[in-house]
């Protein structure tokens, strides 16, 4: 067989065979494309909910949101909290992006009063679910409903869950601890096994992050399957066309589609740490772990990764220059020593310091080198930082603006390089500074041969599979083929 007659055959009878192993490695890529969606979460805050409990839920909703394609025109969020009444804390035309949604469910208090669950659903279906609320009436926009709950109901839910789903919601029940299992497959829609979740405790939750990533995750379209592309690796469906993407360990080439393993290519990286009084001593120690997870990723060395520090307050430190390390034991000591400087928030004096100081020859940086700038706040800044942010962009810099907590998005923008949403994040706490680690692509990764590097073979593995399950179906109609040939005759 022709592979042009080979590739039909897969669109025929095995696309979802070879799209399962394309879309893992795109969702390990950070590439899935998720479809638009309306996604409205229903969080229980009853007094059995403590305080602490109730931040684990709001990281979990946090991470989900992280891995939706966030967006007037993609996918918009909406959070209802719920106890003996319900608040709609907020509503599906609120927030645009990612970062302003992140940062308004960290502000979502608990009600701590009793547990009205049918109430809360029927208000997320004549509210929530509502156009006046950013709800969308396009066939093509799904409604996705994803319910959190830890007891028993003080109302009926059953009746206005089944109207909810004849109303064409999705319903995700989720259950935690000594939470009644009869109500949540109540709620829930078919199949109940792909709908209906439990976990023992809330510390636990976050493990059902990746779930619903995949849930959300949009298969690759019959464009990527039929042949009318020429990526390399991987090819990522959106809207009316495609996109290329690589396996871990490679580039996008300029062309669009074809890849090449990463290069150590020299790079020199100054992070501008904010150490005003607001961190507080106990996070700073957080951020100096966080500065050595990344540190972890470089390929530091005399010809390749060169690292400096400079920390900021009402003044600014220079910690230690680019070059005066150049292995990550020695780099990872020196971020450990770093001491507490605990006054304002002077972050344009820092990225001015940056731009005229860190990055010149004589502090060690390389000509003809990349350089980049990731620099780390927690609040608003004291100073004006619109010109010095611009002259760090203008003289080619690579800049990442990474906030925690009170951060001011606006700031993180007018920080951060094009595109922006590539180069900005925020987290709502100093304890979740970790995951961003694995979002900052500096653009630097050692080079593996192709053969041992652990992300292709499981990729190749996949497809392998994939490969199998179809020869087999094409057995299969081989063999009816002949059996009607058989009968014709």
């Amino acid at each position: 067989m022709t592979l042009p007659g080979f590739v039909m055959l897969l669109c025929i009878l095995g696309a979802q065979a070879t799209m399962d192993p394309r879309n893992a490695a795109a969702m390990a890529a950070g590439l899935c494309n998720t479809k638009p969606t309306d996604v409205v979460f229903i969080i229980d805050s009853s007094r059995s909910v403590r305080p602490a409990e109730f931040e684990q839920v709001k990281v979990f909703m946090a991470k989900v949101i992280d891995g939706l394609n966030v967006g007037p025109d993609a996918t918009r969020v909406g959070v209802v909290n719920y106890a003996s009444q319900v608040k709609n804390e907020v509503s599906l035309k609120s927030h645009k992006t990612k970062a302003a949604l992140v940062k308004a469910v960290s502000k979502i208090e608990p009600l701590s009063t009793g547990t009205m669950t049918g109430l809360a659903i029927q208000f997320a279906l004549n509210v929530a679910f509502s156009e006046a609320e950013g709800a969308r009436k396009s066939p093509d926009i799904s409604k996705v409903a994803i319910i959190v709950t830890d007891g028993r109901p003080q109302d009926n839910i059953q009746n206005i869950a089944a109207r909810a789903r004849e109303a064409g919601i999705e319903i995700f029940a989720i259950g935690v601890g000594r939470v009644d299992m009869t109500t949540l497959r109540q709620m829930a829609s078919e199949t109940l096994e792909d709908h209906v979740d439990y976990v023992e405790s809330y510390s636990m939750i976050e493990k059902l992050t990746k779930k619903f990533q995949e849930a959300f995750c949009e298969n690759v379209s019959d464009l990527c399957m039929s042949g009318d592309h020429d990526c390399e690796h991987i090819c990522i469906s959106t809207t009316g066309s495609f996109k290329c993407a690589c396996r871990d360990g490679f580039t996008l080439q300029g062309d669009g589609r074809s890849c090449s393993a990463c290069s150590n290519a020299a790079t020199d990286v100054v992070f501008l740490i904010d150490g005003s009084k607001s961190v507080r001593p106990e996070n700073f120690e957080l951020v100096k772990k966080w500065i050595n997870l990344i540190i972890d990723k470089l390929d530091v060395s005399e010809t390749n990764t060169h690292v400096g520090l400079v920390q900021y307050s009402s003044t600014v430190k220079q910690e230690f220059p680019l070059g005066r390390y150049n292995n990550k034991k020695a780099l990872k000591e020196a971020v450990k020593k770093m001491d507490y400087m605990e006054r304002g928030t002077m972050t344009g004096l820092a990225i001015s310091f940056l731009v005229d100081t860190s990055f010149t020859p004589n502090q060690g940086a390389r000509p003809g080198v990349p350089k980049v700038g990731i620099v780390f706040t927690d609040g608003r800044s004291q100073d004006y930082i619109g010109e010095a942010a611009k002259k760090a962009k203008e003289n080619g810099f690579k800049m990442y603006a990474v906030g925690v907590g009170n951060a001011i998005e606006d700031e993180l923008k007018i920080i951060a390089s094009e595109p922006v949403t590539d180069h900005y994040f925020y987290t709502a706490d100093f304890k979740s500074i970790n995951q961003i680690v694995k979002k900052l692509q500096i653009n630097v990764c050692q080079v593996e041969d192709p053969c041992e590097c652990k992300s292709i073979v499981k990729f190749q593995k996949k497809v392998e599979e994939a490969l199998q399950a179809l020869t087999k179906k094409l057995e299969a109609v081989t063999k009816r083929i002949a059996a009607l040939e058989n009968k014709i005759v």
